[in-house]
């Protein structure tokens, strides 16, 4: 199956599984949804991930959500940069998300990383997506 946009179709399975209360979700397996996963393991939002391989099929990556009280941690997940409009941000102009309780998730030259972690790199880059 081809996807136009993983990382789209990716946070809207997280979405919809936060929505519906389940523990856990699976998505295809690629480098750039990993990397995007660890952001968000290293940043809170999520418990964890792990890559699951499954017999002569493709690998598939298991996203364990997280709650509290009983309410998703993301409260919002949307794609910024998308296969038709790619929006580029300088060090300068990276976007704050809720006055800074939220994370823009980057994909630089030096690898993908949050908004924090560029700015303190001194690095622009694509936004992805923000997350609060």
């Amino acid at each position: 199956m081809s996807f136009t946009d993983p990382i789209g179709d990716m946070l809207a399975r997280i979405r919809n599984a936060q929505e519906r209360g389940k523990s856990k979700v699976t998505t295809p397996a690629s480098k750039l949804r990993e990397r995007v996963l660890g952001v968000l393991q290293q940043e809170g939002f999520i418990r964890g991930f792990a890559t699951v391989q499954h017999e002569g099929g493709h690998p598939e990556i298991e996203i364990e959500l997280k709650y509290f009280d009983g309410a998703p941690v993301i409260h919002e997940i949307q794609r910024v940069s998308k296969p038709s409009r790619r929006v580029y941000a300088s060090v300068d102009s990276i976007p704050t998300v809720f006055n800074g309780l939220g994370i823009s998730i980057l994909s630089t030259p030096k690898g993908v990383m949050s908004d924090a972690e560029a700015r303190a790199q001194n690095v622009g880059g694509e936004v992805l997506c923000t997350v609060f």
